[in-house]
């Protein structure tokens, strides 16, 4: 993800750089041409560009709302996958009534360890990687060889954890209060994948996208022809920091509209994945270290960004 502070130039001109390269070109032409050939001293009002790109303006203020509303709710979805992992394992560790005993321990570990494994795998699967990678060491071999079956891997995680809260009730250790209160937070972690999955199979209209490319364009287009008679080759520095302004607005709500494709404007899935573990594995009186390779850019202050 991207840290706050000092994000640099080069990353946020990197993303328009052939935009950028096309516009200069394309202002230092007009200018030659106006100023050498007398007969293509063509200039348009400078209302018409300004008219243009007022409704441009507008245009990508409601797009970029709405990516950031996408991206938004898929990090409150994430909260809410944070809250409820912690409320299931104080559930487990409660609701038990011998959670001392051999039995019964190893129960509440295992539904708690499968639920950070639910995450990760989440996290993966929203993410078109791997789902069972980095998990073999949370669940049984056995779990393992279960979920291989499934092309939703965190569906069939969920169906496990399931299986096992009704054979605990079966063997005394949930009463039906117990088992139900259980059921509802597996409920509410379904809603949330669901909502997860939703954002991610529901593409932003494309023709949407293409149309205010399109006027974006065309305003760049004339933008030279409006300014050319007041600045002269004054205009080309100025219409390469107003079409840069605009392309980077763009490329912004580009960027928000997807947040699972592992870029570092995502939703920090792996980060907060990471903060489960670790408060999970405190809960359970385990010892937590973190990966080097995953924590590392975390903990390190001089770096500017980086992609979970």
């Amino acid at each position: 993800m991207l840290l706050k502070e000092n994000i640099p130039v080069k990353y946020i001109f990197g993303k328009i750089i052939k935009e950028i390269v096309f516009v200069t070109l394309y202002a230092g032409l007009i200018a030659i041409l106006y100023n050498t050939f007398h007969f293509t001293r063509i200039s348009i009002p400078i209302a018409v560009p300004t008219i243009l790109g007022t409704v441009i303006s507008l245009l990508l203020a409601f797009k970029s709302n709405q990516a950031y509303d996408r991206w938004w709710e898929a990090r409150t979805l994430w909260g809410a996958i944070v809250n409820d992992t912690r409320t299931l394992t104080r559930q487990l560790m409660t609701f038990v009534s011998s959670p001392d005993t051999e039995d019964e321990k190893a129960f509440c570990i295992r539904l708690a360890k499968r639920q950070i494994a639910w995450c990760i795998s989440l996290s993966k699967h929203l993410r078109d990687q791997n789902p069972l990678a980095g998990i073999d060491r949370l669940i049984s071999a056995e779990d393992m060889e279960h979920i291989k079956n499934y092309s939703n891997v965190p569906l069939a995680l969920q169906e496990l954890q399931a299986i096992d809260i009704r054979n605990a009730h079966k063997l005394g250790w949930l009463n039906d209060f117990q088992q139900i209160q259980l059921d509802n937070t597996l409920t509410a972690f379904s809603n949330e994948m669901g909502g997860c999955e939703r954002i991610k199979n529901t593409v932003f209209p494309a023709t949407y996208s293409h149309y205010i490319h399109f006027s974006l364009v065309l305003f760049i287009m004339l933008l030279p022809f409006g300014l050319i008679e007041f600045f002269g080759v004054i205009e080309i520095p100025l219409v390469i920091a107003i079409a840069s302004s605009f392309f980077l607005i763009e490329k912004m709500a580009i960027h928000l509209q997807d947040p699972f494709e592992n870029k570092p404007t995502d939703t920090p899935t792996t980060a907060i994945c990471r903060t489960i573990e670790r408060d999970i594995k405190q809960m359970l009186k385990e010892n937590y270290k973190q990966d080097e390779k995953i924590s590392g850019p975390a903990s390190q202050k001089s770096k500017i960004f980086y992609v979970l």
